[in-house]
């Protein structure tokens, strides 16, 4: 780790301890009277919380669970929005017709909230696992779509022409010559999907939550219910430490190993 990448990370350090500490003190004032066990419950309660959500659960159903189906969806809604995000987007490169059309299509849809369409997506699919599907990949198509159209066009013409003078066309055009110059488009449509499809699923979790299939946005409203407070913002921890393993373990590393060591990014 280089000498500002090590300050940097003890920055971090540092504001976080300092967070914990203002909220245990908040928790131990009783700043909001009768309420503040409600609003900050003592990280000692949280902690135990923690603990409890993955060894006991609700009913009887462990955290683990919860959290299975969760990324089971996710999963499958990110994998379906990026091989979508990837096949229209070279399609707009085949065609100009389609790319504008398809231009439009990400200008209207990209503006529409997932949850603000879940009654007419619950009124054609019913209430089922496949609607959060859906959801996720429409919370990460249309950002995707758009970054790397974006990335496809900002391909200099000169890599095109030197692409089509080796006999490069349609598809092995696309890529040998727009993906790997796009690539750098390519991962950042792919974390700005992550963390819309991520918030998007937790969000049509709590909302409506399937019974067959638990996920952790149910998990948080059924504890809201219970007021188990110390059980809501342990699970909130949990999606926070999620959010996190994915955007540090997984996409910061491909970042890395791709635009970063090829020079193509700071």
């Amino acid at each position: 780790m280089r000498k500002k990448e090590k300050k940097g990370f003890w920055i971090q350090i540092v504001f976080i301890a300092l967070m914990l500490v203002v909220w245990e003190t908040a928790a131990r004032l009783r700043l909001f009277g009768p309420r503040s066990e409600i609003i900050f419950p003592p990280l000692e309660a949280i902690g135990r919380a923690f603990v409890l959500n993955f060894a006991k659960g609700y009913g009887g159903v462990s955290l683990w669970r919860y959290i299975g189906n969760s990324m089971k969806l996710l999963g499958e809604g990110l994998l379906i929005g990026i091989i979508l995000a990837l096949i229209l987007s070279g399609a707009c490169m085949v065609s100009v017709s389609f790319r504008r059309i398809y231009s439009l299509v990400i200008a209207v849809m990209d503006l529409l909230p997932g949850v603000a369409m879940l009654p007419v997506v619950i009124i054609i699919f019913g209430i089922s696992p496949g609607v959060i599907v859906f959801l996720v990949v429409h919370s990460v198509l249309w950002p995707m779509s758009r970054n790397v159209l974006d990335g496809f066009l900002a391909v200099p013409r000169i890599y095109v022409e030197a692409g089509k003078n080796i006999g490069l066309r349609g598809i092995s055009l696309l890529l040998g010559v727009y993906l790997p110059a796009s690539v750098t488009y390519v991962i950042s449509g792919l974390k700005v999907g992550w963390a819309r499809a991520w918030r998007g699923l937790i969000s049509a979790e709590m909302i409506f939550g399937i019974a067959s299939c638990p996920g952790i946005g149910l998990y948080i409203n059924q504890m809201r219910v219970n007021l188990n407070n110390a059980e809501m913002y342990a699970t909130l921890l949990v999606i926070i430490i999620i959010g996190l393993i994915v955007q540090y373990g997984i996409l910061v590393p491909i970042e890395n190993r791709t635009v970063k060591k090829w020079g193509m990014s700071r």
